[in-house]
């Protein structure tokens, strides 16, 4: 971790850029990792293959261990907060140079932190939908209906099922899930999801043409702890480049965006959004 005298250096290449620009910002989950949610690709992430959207929706099994290891970690992201990072693009919306952000997290700590103006492109961890009907119910009530189907379920296998991700040896996993039992809509009986955008999933079209217009209204775009792997974040990347839109991306780790890059700084994002908060309010 840089300290902050060294981040005030680093940044002083994308600080002459920014100078003087309204940011539109993408983050990724890079910024989130100083508040102990792990990302998915940084340099020391373990291989992850998260599950997918036709997983959840057409396996029961694949489902039922979803809920089950959900149930047991879902309360350690409501127990995060937000650190410097979010902390500092707050100033700089403050300030009038940050006009918005558009985030590929779920964790809401940007909205935690007082950012206004956010675009939650993958939608959001505290709420989930029924899949037939469109109700929409929190994840807190969720877990009181999960807690009565599953007395004493979280203290049985929390050392277990917590970090277990979806890999080759999936059935077997599953098994040690086998006896929990997920809730179905309470209005209709349909298939509950979380209200957040799965892998082989798409984003609503209304939030995309929302972001893009974030973009397209902005001076410059700021990318703050994204990897930039998968389109969804990419495509704004590639919308300022075509836009003659600087692009300024801070990300431990290559990206798929650098070659659209104006300046490319593999620093962490904490420290230097710190440091361009300081210089630019």
């Amino acid at each position: 971790m840089e300290t902050l005298p060294a981040a005030r250096a680093a940044a002083q290449d994308a600080l002459a850029v920014l100078r003087g620009r309204r940011l539109a910002v993408l983050t990724g989950a890079g910024i989130s990792t100083d508040s102990g949610i792990p990302d998915y690709r940084g340099p020391d992430s373990p291989p992850r293959n998260p599950m997918t959207y036709q997983q959840f929706v057409g396996d029961e099994g694949f489902r039922r261990h979803y809920w089950a290891r959900n149930h047991v970690g879902w309360q350690h992201v409501n127990r995060t907060t937000p650190n410097a990072g979010h902390r500092a693009l707050v100033r700089l919306e403050e300030a009038g140079v940050v006009t918005g952000i558009i985030t590929q997290n779920v964790d809401l700590l940007h909205e935690d932190a007082g950012s206004r103006n956010v675009i939650d492109l993958h939608g959001r961890y505290d709420r989930v939908i029924c899949l037939q009907c469109g109700r929409v119910i929190s994840r807190e009530h969720l877990a009181q209906r999960l807690d009565a189907l599953n007395p004493g379920f979280v203290e049985s296998v929390a050392g277990d099922v917590a970090d277990i991700e979806i890999a080759p040896d999936a059935d077997a996993v599953i098994e040690r899930t086998a006896h929990f039992r997920p809730a179905p809509c309470e209005f209709c009986g349909g298939i509950l999801k979380p209200e957040i955008v799965y892998f082989g999933e798409n984003v609503p079209r209304e939030r995309v043409d929302r972001a893009f217009a974030l973009v397209d209204d902005a001076d410059a775009l700021l990318v703050a702890g994204s990897s930039l792997t998968v389109m969804s974040g990419l495509r704004f990347v590639r919308r300022a480049a075509k836009n003659g839109q600087p692009v300024v991306i801070i990300n431990r780790g290559p990206t798929r965006g650098d070659d659209l890059a104006t300046v490319k700084l593999d620093t962490g994002t904490s420290e230097t959004l710190t440091a361009i908060a300081d210089a630019l309010t």
